[in-house]
């Protein structure tokens, strides 16, 4: 497993909040655990969404957030990020699309946790090119 963002590794490795791994059924879970994921308010045929939910380990947050940040530079992500800055506009674009990349990186860490494998970034040829 390699892991390039410092403070992702220590706190993966010292916190350890994510526990067993196997108690995550899928990447999305594990997402929502982070407390990377709105809030959602339903009732009926009525569907809100609200702002984080702030659930979980605060150092993991911090830390996906962190890695995310430096990601945005990275070629790799930097199209996904300015798409999704530029959808969301002016005022709240890249704070939106820092939070969706590291939701991205949560679920990008569940499937090297689950499935033994070092860090590939989609579309990456080289496995350890991020």
């Amino acid at each position: 497993m390699e892991l390039r963002s410092l403070s992702v590794r220590a706190t993966l490795r010292h916190e350890q909040p994510l526990g067993d791994i196997n108690r995550f059924p899928t990447p999305r879970k594990l997402a929502g655990y982070t407390g990377l994921c709105p809030r959602v308010y339903q009732s009926g045929e009525r569907d809100l969404r609200g702002p984080l939910a702030k659930q979980g380990p605060r150092y993991l947050r911090w830390a996906l957030v962190e890695a995310a940040t430096h990601a945005c530079t990275a070629p790799i992500y930097r199209d996904r990020y300015q798409q999704t800055k530029a959808r969301i506009g002016k005022q709240r674009g890249a704070k939106v699309a820092q939070i969706d990349l590291a939701r991205r990186l949560a679920e990008a860490i569940w499937h090297m946790l689950t499935r033994n494998q070092p860090f590939a970034p989609k579309g990456a040829t080289d496995p350890l090119a991020a």
